[in-house]
Order: structure tokens, then sequence, then C-alpha cells
């Protein structure tokens, strides 16, 4: 005989044990739904938080390493940086090889230079809307129709052309050109007179010449014109005058911070460079 007492308990356990799963099932769908629209919402806020790439365009008789410093700096305070390779060719030529870059790094980005490297920069930039910033360091801001060497110049100050040492070659198609170095001898009080003897000895060994023709290219276009701008003025610098680097930062309405440091303020002062480039980052990038 079945009992219908014992039944009905096994009936009425039953139902509740699928209740009870039913709502656990419930709860764990809910409890999934809700994670991931924590982890939804978690993304789109790094999102909007996510830090700009900081690309750095080094300058004449330099390289990447000058960068060293600062780099270090902007890594720990959590931005991802490139430090391109400039070939120092012409402000044309050197501004399609920085694009290659700026086109392969997706996202916001502030775009820094020294020295010759603006002029690089204040072309490669142009309508570009993933630069945001651009922060020039003891460099130029040319306008189009001005090349490096007019600007430098401008005013009296500079004395680079002393301290050159040019090397003229045979192209391949037979024509000649010529290379422009600093003699190493003169590097440091040229160069970097604050960077100390035995590094600086070591970047007038490691220094990337510049075509002398690079420096007469006039500029086609101007970024700083249509984008927001910060300026190091370096006003013991040997190679663009300070009352050079002045007028260009006027012009350009920069947001302008003057250091006592010669040409290599990337190496002799990374932490006040790394500052204002983040300071860059932070005022356009949001």
């Amino acid at each position: 005989m079945v009992s219908i007492k014992g039944g009905r308990k096994r009936l009425v356990t039953g139902a509740v044990a699928a209740a009870t799963a039913g709502l656990a099932l419930g709860a764990f769908a809910l409890s999934s739904t809700a994670s991931g629209a924590a982890e939804t919402a978690e993304a789109a806020d790094a999102g909007r938080h996510a830090k700009p790439t900081i690309l750095l365009e080094h300058g004449a008789f330099a390289d990447g390493s000058s960068w060293n410093g600062v780099i270090a700096d902007l890594r720990a305070d959590g931005y991802p940086v490139i430090a391109a390779a400039n070939p120092l060719r012409g402000p044309a030529a050197d501004a399609a090889a920085l694009r290659t870059v700026l086109d392969h790094v997706k996202g916001p980005k502030v775009l820094v230079a020294h020295s010759y490297g603006g002029n690089v920069i204040s072309q490669a930039a142009t309508d570009d809307p993933e630069v945001k910033a651009l922060v020039y360091v003891a460099a130029f801001l040319p306008a189009p129709g001005e090349s490096a060497l007019e600007l430098t110049d401008k005013y009296p100050g500079s004395t680079l052309p002393d301290a050159l040492d040019p090397v003229t070659y045979e192209q391949a198609d037979g024509s000649t050109a010529t290379d422009l170095y600093i003699q190493q001898d003169k590097f440091r009080h040229q160069f970097a007179a604050d960077v100390p003897a035995e590094h600086a000895a070591l970047m007038a060994a490691a220094q990337r010449p510049i075509a002398q023709a690079a420096l007469e290219e006039k500029a086609t276009t101007a970024a700083w014109k249509t984008k927001p701008s910060w300026d190091i003025v370096t006003t013991r610098d040997l190679n663009i005058p300070a009352a050079v680097q002045r007028f260009m930062a006027k012009r350009a309405h920069a947001h302008t911070t003057e250091v006592a440091a010669s040409h290599s303020v990337a190496v002799s002062h990374p932490h006040l460079v790394a500052d204002v480039i983040e300071r860059a980052a932070r005022a356009t990038v949001r």
C-alpha cells in the first residue's frame, strides 16, 4: 500500500526542492547579469579614463635615447610611450616616416618634439584628430614658408655654425649632399653644457647627423595653429637662441615654461619635461 501521507510529503519536498533550485538558478542568472554589467561598465570607464600614448620625436645630433629619463617618468605614471626614430632627412620626408608610427598607434596621442623634431611634428600632426596636444621642447615651431635655418638666424645667439663638422658625400644618383655633425670636442659646450661630462661624451659619440638640406627646407603646414601647444624654452641654449624660442611660443599661443638649461634639456631636466608633457595630456585628454 502506498502511503498517501508519505507520498504527499515526498511531492511537497520535491516541489520545494525544485522551487529552491529555480530560485538559485534565478539568483545565479541575476548575479551573472549584474557581474557582466559591472564588468562592461568598468571596461567603459577604463576606456574613458585611458591615458593617451606619448610619442617622442628627437631632433638633430641626437637619437631616441635622449628621451630615456623622460620615458622612465612617463611610464612610472602609467603612460604608454614610443620614442620614434627620426631619419633627419627633411621635414616632409621625416613627417611621412612619423605618420607611419602615428597611424599604427590607435587612440588619443600627445606628440612631443625636441629641436628640429618640432618641424617634423608640426607637419605630421596636421589634420590628425587623434593628436590632442603638441609639446615643443627647445624646438622649432615653424610657420608655412619658414625653415629651421631661417628661424635660428632670426635673433642672434646661436654658436652652432662654428661647432659643426660637415661631411659631403656622393649619393646613388651621382649628386652630392652634406650631413652635419657637431665636432665631438665641442659637443658638450655647444649642445649639453649642463649634462655630466661622461654622459655628454657618450651623446657626442652616438649623435646622428642631419642633412644640411633638412635645415633649409621650408615648412608647408603648422599643426600648432589648430592644436593646443606647450613649449619649454631653454634660456641657456646655444643652438636655438631663447629669443627665437620665445618668439615662436608666443606666436603659437603656447603654454610656456622657461628653464635655465642647455639645448639638451630632456637629458638634464627629465622630470620637468615629463611634468609638462603630463600637464598637456591631462588638459586635453579626458
